[in-house]
């Protein structure tokens, strides 16, 4: 008979075994590097240094690592309640298109101080309701959530085409962009910032929108473990049968969670288009979406893990890139492929060292346990 499966300690479920995840990712992208002929530990090392080497390094990666925290947020909440929201990109998608219309409508009219707020509001409503929609199919038609959230990613790119081609194109430009938007609707950079109050920091496109995502993993964290909605929420996401037998509205549920879920990805845009753009573009996203799931997954699902999954993808993306151009055998599809190994294993193969720690964790209780019980015959 196979023996139950033994409770690991919350240091090692969250913490040692997506570590050790990661370094089965590194060590097999090691490999690859090595193939084509480069030192593994000097590509490290030049990765390290192209995301943490000089300030301006530190501002793109934490540039970077501010998508990731929004769209990576966005799905470890729903997976909180039982949903997988594979719809991030096109809930941040439409979150711009929101982004968009509240500045283009309103920077003429507004001062930054309330222009800016409603943007953000405008990118959380936006994304909010998109993911209402396969919210509401899946509450009330049995739709899968899956299915509907990843079908409404294409919806989305195919109506934020058809929108900047036809509708919010600036007039006489060829590419399909819109106007730039006006100064009071641009969020301030955080070296302007810091260098305002005396600090000096290398310029890179890092903004406010990062203590926007640091404050809204501070509130998902008090939502989800001292809220009465976020105890409903994670009850149904543990056992619905229970749940419902309790009173709670599963269905309310599925929307309020998807809701929230939505706004958070929605979010993601307020980064890109008023931090950094300055204007509405086409695919703005690149893929922040789909990289939310892996992130979700290696943090465990909670906001602190989140923004350190979020902090490694952010070395990847800044790092890669210096990695690329540093040796000319790795190539950009390299790095790619790198990150694509990190996903793997802290997705698809996130328990695979699971039994492992358990059983290192037996081997060691064994001993303390035996000399417990020696100390009680005594």
């Amino acid at each position: 008979m196979k023996a139950p499966r033994q409770p690991l300690p919350a240091w090692i479920d969250v913490g040692l075994i997506p570590l050790a995840n990661v370094m089965l990712a590194f060590l097999v992208a090691g490999l690859i590097v090595l193939a084509v002929g480069v030192n593994p530990l000097d590509a490290v090392h030049v990765m390290l240094i192209g995301a943490f080497g000089y300030p301006e390094a530190i501002g793109y990666t934490l540039y970077y690592a501010t998508n990731f925290i929004f769209t990576g947020l966005a799905v470890a909440l729903a997976f909180h309640a039982g949903l997988f929201n594979i719809g991030g990109e096109g809930q941040a998608y439409i979150g711009g298109l929101g982004v968009g219309l509240v500045v283009l409508a309103l920077d003429g009219l507004l001062p930054g101080i309330f222009l800016i707020p409603l943007a953000i509001l405008g990118a959380a409503g936006f994304g909010a309701v998109w993911a209402l929609i396969p919210a509401w199919l899946q509450a009330y038609r049995g739709s899968h959530i899956v299915i509907t959230t990843i079908m409404f990613n294409f919806i989305a790119a195919a109506l934020m085409v058809y929108l900047m081609v036809n509708v919010l194109i600036a007039p006489g430009v060829m590419s399909p962009e819109s106007r730039e938007f006006a100064a009071s609707a641009h969020l301030p950079l955080l070296h302007m910032v810091l260098r305002s109050a005396g600090f000096a920091m290398g310029e890179s496109p890092l903004n406010l929108s990062l203590l926007l995502a640091l404050a809204c993993c501070v509130l998902v964290w008090v939502f989800l473990w001292h809220t009465r909605w976020g105890y409903e929420l994670r009850a149904m996401g543990q056992n619905p049968g229970a749940a419902s037998y309790a009173g709670i509205n599963g269905r309310r549920m599925i929307l309020l969670a998807m809701g929230l879920s939505g706004a958070l990805a929605g979010m993601m845009a307020v980064n890109e288009l008023i931090g950094v753009q300055h204007r509405l573009i086409l695919n703005f996203t690149a893929g922040y979406g789909f990289t939310g799931i892996a992130v979700a997954l290696m943090g465990r699902s909670h906001p602190f893990g989140v923004v350190l999954a979020s902090l490694l993808f952010g070395v990847l993306q800044q790092g890669g890139a210096e990695l690329a151009f540093e040796f000319p055998t790795i190539t950009r599809e390299m790095v790619v492929v790198i990150q694509g190994l990190v996903i793997l294993f802290s997705g698809a193969l996130a328990y695979m060292t699971r039994p492992w720690f358990e059983s290192l964790f037996v081997l060691l209780r064994r001993p303390s346990a035996a000399a417990a019980a020696g100390t009680e015959r005594a």
